[in-house]
């Protein structure tokens, strides 16, 4: 997706090296969605500096990924890239760090945010890949219908 070296922490990047994620963007995240069957995670790590668990989250991620294609649910996996990655959050309405966010041909699943114990991460991850698909949580006016008794 993107062809450009994106200055990252050595962790983040080697899921892109050795673990075959991809860099998205702005411009590159709904490509990325659209290309991808199946379950897609996209890690929003942050600065890992003001976020040192997004390193940790880089670490086991690759272990959880493991776990999941074992259980037969594989997942496409991609990073947030480092310098929109605020941004990039925003749109789908995810305000923690380091988080991973769900998606299911390309419609938003859920999101599992910090880093856990390995027996909690596993199951998180396993249960947002068996959710259903819904509207991320991004800033809106809700919908009230017409039956609505508010005064």
């Amino acid at each position: 997706m993107i062809d450009v070296a994106i200055e990252a922490h050595p962790l983040l990047a080697q899921l892109v090296s050795k673990h075959g994620a991809q860099w998205v963007d702005q411009s590159s995240v709904e490509p990325w969605l659209a290309q991808q069957g199946g379950d897609q995670v996209l890690l929003f790590a942050g600065d890992p500096v003001r976020f040192p668990e997004a390193l940790d989250v880089a670490v086991v991620l690759p272990e959880l990924r493991q776990v999941c294609v074992a259980a037969g649910r594989p997942f496409a996996l991609a990073l947030a890239v480092p310098d929109c990655a605020e941004e990039l959050a925003k749109r789908f309405g995810s305000q923690r760090w380091p988080t991973l966010m769900f998606f299911r041909d390309g419609r938003y699943v859920t999101t599992v945010s910090g880093m856990h114990d390995w027996l909690d991460y596993v199951a998180l991850v396993k249960a947002a890949l068996e959710a259903p698909t819904q509207r991320a949580p991004t800033i809106g006016i809700p919908v009230v219908s017409h039956s609505s008794t508010c005064h």
